[in-house]
C-alpha cells in the first residue's frame, strides 16, 4: 500500500462537552450516525464514539453503543471504536468514601460489548478536576490487562490512549509482552488536556516529538490536539508520519469564536492533508494498515440496532 494514506478520525462527541456549549454536538443515536456518515462521505475512515444516555449523560452502556453501532454500520462500512473511557457524569461515576468520586471501572467493562472492531484503552490513573469535583479514574496495571484481556477474547484491537511518557514505557509494553494485542499496536497520543486532567501533557511539538520516539516497535499512531491544538497536532502528526483525528469531542470550535459542525472539520483536514501530499485512506485501507481484523483472536460479536 501507498505511503501516503492517512487514517483520519472523526471523534464526534466525547463524554463531557455539551449542547449548551455546541448545539452541533451530536449526542443521541440518530444524531451521532448521521454526523459519522456525512464525516466518512467527506474523507473519515474511523469513527471514536462515545455514547450518551437519553438526557445526554455519559455512558458505557452496552445496548446504546450498539444501537449507535448499528445505526453506523446501515450507512457506510467506517471503522468503529468504541469508548471504555466514559466520561465525567452520569453512570459512570459513583461516589465513594475514599476518594469522593470515582470513574466506575464495571461501567467502562461495558463499552467492549457491543460488537466494536476497535476499542479505546487508556492505561491511565489520574484525577479530573470539574465544576468543583475531583474525580478519580483508576487504570490500574490489572485493569488495564483486564480490558485487554477482555477486547481480546472478542477479538476486539485496542486503540491505546497515552497521555505521558510512562504509559509509553510502561503500561502500553506490559501488555504487548502478554500478547494481548498484534502488530501493529495503534497509539492514539492525548495532548493537551493538562488543564483538567492530572498527568497529562500540554501539546508542543516537542514534547510529541518525545512521545513518538517512545512508540513501542512497529506502532502506527494518530494524535489527539485538545482545543486549540487540535489542527496543529494533527499536522504535526503528519510530518512525523502518523495519522490524523478531529472532531467535537476535543474541540468545539472551527476558528476563534466559532462553532464548528463535525463534517466542517473533517472536510477543512481532508483538505490540508491533500495540500500536504498525503491521501485519505478508505475503511478497507485503514484496517489493513492498522491490522483488521486480528489474526489470532476470536471473532467478533456482531450487532444488532436495537
Amino acid at each position: 500500500m501507498s505511503s501516503n494514506k492517512v487514517v483520519i478520525t472523526i471523534a464526534p462527541t466525547g463524554g463531557v462537552a455539551t449542547k449548551a456549549q455546541n448545539p452541533h454536538l451530536p449526542t443521541q443515536p440518530e444524531e451521532i450516525a448521521k454526523d459519522v456518515y456525512e464525516c466518512y462521505n467527506a474523507g473519515a475512515s474511523m469513527v471514536a464514539i462515545h455514547a450518551r444516555t437519553p438526557d445526554d449523560l455519559a455512558t458505557c452502556n452496552s445496548s446504546i453503543y450498539r444501537q449507535i453501532n448499528g445505526l453506523i454500520r446501515e450507512k457506510c462500512d467506517i471503522i468503529i471504536n468504541n469508548s471504555t473511557g466514559g466520561g465525567m457524569n452520569g453512570d459512570m461515576l459513583i461516589e465513594t468514601p475514599e476518594n469522593g468520586w470515582e470513574v466506575s471501572f464495571e461501567e467502562r467493562l461495558k463499552g467492549i460489548d457491543a460488537g466494536a472492531e476497535m476499542c479505546t484503552l487508556d492505561p491511565i490513573t489520574m484525577v479530573a478536576s470539574f465544576l468543583g469535583k475531583e474525580m478519580v479514574m483508576n487504570t490500574s496495571p490489572e485493569r488495564t490487562k483486564k480490558l485487554a484481556e477482555e477486547m481480546y477474547k472478542r477479538g476486539i484491537k485496542p486503540e491505546w490512549e497515552v497521555f505521558s511518557p510512562p504509559h509509553l514505557i510502561q503500561d502500553v509494553p506490559a501488555v504487548l509482552d502478554l500478547g494481548l494485542d498484534e502488530e501493529p499496536p495503534f497509539v492514539n497520543i492525548v495532548l493537551g488536556m493538562n488543564k483538567g486532567f492530572q498527568g497529562t501533557m500540554p501539546y508542543s511539538p516537542r514534547y510529541l516529538q518525545q512521545m513518538v520516539d517512545l512508540l513501542p516497535k512497529n506502532s502506527q499512531f494518530c494524535v489527539s490536539g485538545m482545543g486549540p491544538a487540535q489542527l496543529p497536532a494533527a499536522m504535526n502528526s503528519l510530518l512525523l508520519g502518523g495519522h490524523v483525528r478531529v472532531g467535537l469531542e476535543d474541540n468545539l470550535f472551527y476558528r476563534k469564536g466559532e462553532v464548528a459542525s463535525n463534517v466542517q472539520l473533517i472536510e477543512r483536514l481532508v483538505r490540508l492533508v491533500r495540500e500536504m501530499g498525503f491521501e485519505p485512506a478508505t475503511p478497507s485501507e485503514a484496517r489493513e494498515i492498522i491490522g483488521l481484523p486480528l489474526k489470532g483472536a476470536p471473532a467478533r460479536p456482531e450487532f444488532a440496532v436495537g
